[in-house]
């Protein structure tokens, strides 16, 4: 039950009812018996600066941010950590006791996480990994998984300006190479990792041909609707090891929920289990 010294913090998009957010954090509210809750914000593109300065006055200990914001709200910040300013994103707001706002992100934090629960002896320098699609979520796999070791990111894109782009603006070990040359990418990789939404229901499944791909490589997917998309089921038939995409959704929410309600928040079986309900 609510008091009056509830802590508040909750998740800005436009639009917001797609949000996992508010289900994600209510559970661990109320599994751990803490006085706070997670509200939906929706928050229209020309007002979000004004929402982001909003959040001291109005007591909010902080706040995620979805699709459109996490550019934007950079310039509405105190502070950027300087994971998110090398991402160029933000998908998480901390008020600070004096009032100042921290930006950071999280979806790399995410993303590798997920990998290390659910394959412990996967190592992100035992070979060369392969990311296909140059969006937001490329963005902070890519300065993860360069952070955590990569000796070669072979990147991949439909337009491949864009992820020229993109490879320029992060650096270190990202090779670009041509959409056409997908399947000779997956050569001695020990990772893939698909961002994009092909393979999510509704839209087409990703076309890659997994021949050339090792038997020990593992094989990602960021999607999670649904939880087995056809990349990861054509990986499973022939013997690769498989994540999908619902640990990272799971796993970026934890250094927000620690920020603003003070405990640690345990990713479980039975999380798992609600969250999947509710999709």
């Amino acid at each position: 039950m609510l008091t009056a010294k509830a802590m508040v913090a909750g998740v800005m998009g436009w639009p917001v009812g797609h949000s996992r957010s508010p289900r994600l954090h209510g559970w661990w509210l109320d599994r751990y018996g803490i006085d706070g809750a997670y509200i939906p914000l929706a928050v229209p593109p020309d007002r979000i600066a004004e929402a982001v300065r909003a959040l001291p006055a109005l007591g909010l200990r902080g706040a995620n941010v979805t699709v459109p914001h996490k550019e934007a709200v950079i310039a509405a910040c105190d502070r950027v950590d300087p994971v998110a300013r090398r991402i160029g994103a933000v998908n998480t707001l901390v008020v600070a006791d004096d009032g100042t706002i921290e930006g950071r992100n999280t979806d790399g934090f995410g993303f590798m996480e997920n990998l290390r629960a659910d394959r412990p002896d996967w190592r992100a320098d035992a070979g060369p990994a392969v990311v296909l699609g140059a969006g937001g979520a490329a963005r902070a796999i890519l300065v993860a998984l360069a952070d955590a070791g990569a000796p070669e990111i072979r990147l991949l894109n439909r337009t491949r300006g864009r992820a020229e782009t993109l490879a320029s603006e992060l650096g270190g070990p990202i090779r670009v190479l041509p959409w056409e040359e997908r399947a000779f990418a997956l050569a001695e990789a020990a990772l893939v990792v698909n961002t994009t939404t092909q393979g999510m229901g509704g839209q087409p499944a990703l076309d890659l041909d997994l021949d050339r791909l090792p038997p020990a490589a593992l094989v990602t997917d960021i999607v999670y609707t649904p939880l087995h998309t056809p990349l990861l089921k054509a990986a499973l038939e022939r013997g690769n090891p498989v994540v999908n995409g619902l640990g990272m959704l799971l796993h970026q929410a934890r250094p927000g929920f620690e920020a603003w309600f003070g405990r640690v928040p345990e990713v479980t079986p039975e999380l798992r289990r609600f969250v999947l309900e509710g999709l």
